[in-house]
């Protein structure tokens, strides 16, 4: 299983918003860079992501899970990129803040750190358990 990390402003959408849409969750759209596309092409339903809350916060707040896979995105005039659904999953116990993950050794190549301009980003899996512990998150 892969893991991801889903960027967002919280004034454009935010954790909220996301918990509020439900099981049904809704669409990760909007997205124009091409390695982030590449990111969401390699997307599989179940697996789970972190929700970062981008400018505002600069957290990771809750995890969210891919219930559908890459498919066009709607607010794309040029029909070059795609969009993934997902859904909330749980809020962080803890919200792991930028600073946070920044001092922690064992995350000093995590995208989020070395590449923190892309909007979705893959988190490996001892990059997943650090920070689901630094946040209090039980599983794994």
């Amino acid at each position: 299983m892969a893991y991801w990390l889903f960027k967002s402003e919280p004034s454009t959408w935010s954790w909220d918003q996301q918990v509020e849409a439900g099981e049904g969750g809704t669409f990760w759209n909007g997205v124009r860079n091409h390695l982030a596309k590449k990111q969401m092409q390699a997307m599989q339903v179940g697996e789970r992501g972190f929700f970062y809350h981008s400018n505002e916060g600069k957290a990771v707040v809750g995890i969210v899970e891919v219930i559908k896979p890459y498919y066009p995105d709607h607010t794309d005039e040029s029909g070059r990129f795609g969009m993934v659904d997902v859904r909330a999953v749980a809020p962080m116990p803890r919200p792991v803040s930028l600073d946070a993950i920044k001092a922690a050794t064992a995350l000093k190549d995590m995208a989020l750190v070395t590449n923190s301009r892309l909007s979705v980003q893959p988190v490996t899996e001892a990059e997943w358990a650090t920070v689901c512990a630094m946040g209090g998150y039980g599983e794994r």
